[in-house]
């Protein structure tokens, strides 16, 4: 079992910095689980104290059932994939996939099978022979990945493993790197700054800042229901817009509302914010340029002018000022829409997030 637990965990510097003030997490056995925020945020450190190679300041971490705050990283039953590849370069690409079974004294008949099925997984049998600097990025970045396997360890510990190939490269790695988890059915930890990474590769993302958890649990779940601005911001591509409104009532009806609009909603929790300012905030593929929207959603319909329209193939992201606030929608290339025009839009009411203006919490969805 490979469980991982931190329990009030503290990681502080020499010079008394504290990167990770109180850090509570558990990754269960067999998870692909995602750490991701902005730089600087605490998730390199925290992967790293799993691996070993930061100390503990405070608290209790385990693998499995064993407590490991002073369990050195070789007898941890971790392998970690870094960004740079640290690949032996004097060495073929079968001699760094074997090197670690070959200090552990390991037969060499054993080495060589897991080797060859370590390099098959991988489509690597062809390059077993070449050295680091005759492989592309991504050839090195899957022999890294290969050397990991061999060991075949409780945890796997990948930081930013793919950051330094081009975009086309990383969007093949990620699909296999997914493809080796369900295959090898082993504890994944990944680290990146990338949101996009994150959704598509882990079954529950921690979203961290400033060293402090601000939500973990399924890619959908963080983008259908953040607990604040900051996560609501940093999931989704492009970010979601955020626009500060007042919200009226009238009669029995509650309004967002900015420059000459006012947007119907149906959500009590706001009766508390009447005459209050607060965020709302709406995806930008929630704000539709369809005719057929526009008659549905009629209460809601705002105009805008299109600052910059940036033609993405089957989507345009439009870059609207619509009463001095500024928004980001995604709407069909069919539309034709191009800067300058004015617009008329639809905002999805259904689909609209509501976060406090000072604590920046969630309100409502």
């Amino acid at each position: 079992m490979a469980d991982i637990t931190f329990k009030h965990v503290v990681k502080t510097y020499d010079k008394g910095n504290t990167v990770v003030p109180d850090l509570n997490l558990e990754i269960k056995d067999k998870e692909f689980v995602v750490l991701v925020g902005p730089s600087g945020c605490g998730k390199s450190t925290t992967l790293r104290m799993i691996a070993g190679l930061e100390e503990v300041s405070g608290g209790e971490l385990y693998i499995g059932d064993r407590k490991v705050n002073d369990v050195p990283p070789k007898d941890r039953d971790i392998a970690m994939v870094f960004q740079s590849y640290a690949l032996y370069p004097h060495m073929t690409v079968y001699k760094n996939m074997a090197f670690a079974l070959e200090l552990r004294k390991v037969p060499k008949d054993e080495i060589d099978k897991k080797v060859r099925e370590a390099a098959k997984i991988l489509g690597l049998e062809e390059y077993l022979k070449r050295k680091p600097k005759e492989l592309s990025g991504g050839q090195r970045q899957r022999v890294a990945l290969g050397r990991a396997m061999v060991r075949q360890p409780a945890v796997f510990l990948l930081d930013e493993p793919l950051s330094n190939l081009d975009a086309k490269l990383r969007t093949e790695m990620r699909s296999q790197i997914a493809a080796l988890h369900k295959r090898l059915q082993t504890t994944f930890v990944y680290v990146t700054h990338d949101q996009t990474e994150a959704m598509t590769m882990g079954d529950r993302i921690v979203v961290m800042k400033d060293g402090v958890i601000q939500q973990f649990d399924t890619p959908q779940m963080l983008y259908n229901y953040p607990c604040n601005k900051f996560v609501a911001g940093f999931i989704g591509s492009p970010q979601m817009n955020f626009l500060n409104v007042v919200v009226k009532k009238e009669g029995e009806n509650l309004f967002l509302t900015f420059g000459t609009y006012k947007i119907p909603v149906q959500k009590p929790e706001l009766e508390a914010y009447v005459d209050k300012e607060v965020i709302m905030g709406i995806r930008p593929e929630d704000i539709h340029a369809e005719e057929s929207f526009l008659s549905i959603s009629e209460a809601s319909n705002i105009e805008a002018n299109v600052d910059l329209a940036e033609m993405m193939g089957s989507e345009i992201y439009l870059y609207l000022n619509c009463c001095g606030q500024k928004m980001v929608a995604r709407v069909p290339s069919r539309t034709g829409i191009r800067a300058d025009d004015m617009v008329k839009l639809a905002l999805d009411v259904n689909k609209i997030h509501v976060f406090d203006a000072e604590t920046e919490n969630v309100i409502c969805h």
